[in-house]
């Protein structure tokens, strides 16, 4: 249980910060000007943390890696749409609202013993 929520946070961290990373150029002219450092800077922390939560996913979701990358892309889409509506101003529409829901319905589904 404990590894399965440290799976999940460790995704959802590395997911986020994936995302700003990918976006910010978007948001702050620093990004947008520095892509080389941020490449540095960002690439080897989101790199740590996405294979720690790969570790945590492996031994929660029993050696299963196909189940790692279905709530990993499913976590993705859900943060994605998040940072989205909160950071850029997109709305959430039905087409995006179904996504995430599907996106759930995925998740729950590799839990699934």
């Amino acid at each position: 249980m404990v590894k399965g929520v440290a799976f999940i946070l460790f995704w959802i961290l590395g997911s986020t910060l994936i995302w700003i990373q990918t976006n910010g150029q978007f948001l702050w002219e620093s990004f947008r000007d520095n892509p080389v450092k941020l490449s540095i800077v960002f690439g080897s922390i989101i790199s740590l943390i996405m294979i720690t939560a790969t570790r945590f996913g492996f031994e929660t979701l029993n050696g299963s890696l196909w189940s790692i990358k279905w709530v990993g892309f499913s976590l993705g889409i859900i943060i994605n749409a998040l940072l989205n509506y909160y950071l850029m101003g997109e709305g959430i529409n039905m087409k995006t609202t179904i996504s995430c829901v599907l996106a759930g319905v995925i998740i729950t589904i590799q839990f699934w013993k």
